[in-house]
């Protein structure tokens, strides 16, 4: 297998998060054989997946796409995420093998129609849905958060050598004086923190994007811009 993989820059395109703006991407191609090795040096350098496809933003003109992550022995909650995580202690979190369960899928619909309803998401059918968060070499865990039976939560999340990463959460949206998505972070974190792990990768923080302001509430967060992490968003 080489060391190197290969990596495109894909055309420009309408920006997902920012109206009027035009994005570029740099990805592997999604057939690239990749471990959790080779996996794990790309997400420290930026990268992030979608089912197999890992890429990372790359606008000539923007770098408004930042990655971050929580270093986890130096993460302190705050006054509100220690109501959340009270207010959750009656939650039982299980980890189930990556695959398709409707019960997660008749959930995933429930969250993205109350909280992405105009978004191309909203329509996903069940390979959309597992082609967007499965793949085949990459240790991904599925962390239900049950209320006794009620499925309340699902957090998808890859572990990685030295760290996890969330791949994506979705929650009963009828239950939203929980925080679930809030606790759903906190969780991981102390997960993260049991197993010896040093980050939680949270993805991409757009400081001008609203749906992603909640990223920049778990402090310290450790921001990736100029090819290397700071501890403090570069100015």
């Amino acid at each position: 297998m080489n060391t190197q993989p290969e990596i495109y820059l894909s055309h420009p395109h309408p920006c997902d998060y920012l109206p009027g703006c035009r994005a570029q991407t740099l990805f592997l191609p999604p057939d690239t054989e990749l471990d959790i090795v080779r996996y794990s040096a790309l997400v420290a350098n930026g990268f992030r997946r979608s089912g197999r496809l890992v890429y990372r933003p790359h606008c000539p003109d923007c770098q408004a796409c930042v990655p971050v992550r929580v270093p986890v022995d130096r993460f302190r909650p705050n006054r509100s995420q220690r109501r959340c995580w009270r207010k959750n202690r009656d939650l039982i979190v299980t980890a189930r093998p990556a695959e398709f369960r409707r019960e997660h899928y008749a959930l995933y619909r429930r969250y993205l129609e109350a909280r992405h309803g105009d978004g191309n998401m909203a329509d996903s059918s069940p390979g959309d849905y597992t082609n967007f968060l499965l793949c085949d070499w990459c240790d991904t865990r599925f962390y239900e958060f049950r209320h006794g039976e009620t499925l309340l939560a699902v957090a998808v999340v890859d572990v990685l050598e030295d760290s996890l990463s969330a791949v994506y959460t979705f929650f009963d949206p009828a239950q939203s004086e929980r925080g679930l998505g809030t606790y759903a972070i906190l969780w991981q974190i102390a997960a993260a923190r049991r197993m010896g792990l040093r980050w939680l990768y949270l993805g991409y923080w757009i400081a001008q994007c609203g749906k992603m302001a909640y990223k920049n509430c778990f402090q310290p967060l450790e921001y990736f811009q100029g090819n290397r992490w700071h501890n403090r968003f570069p100015p």
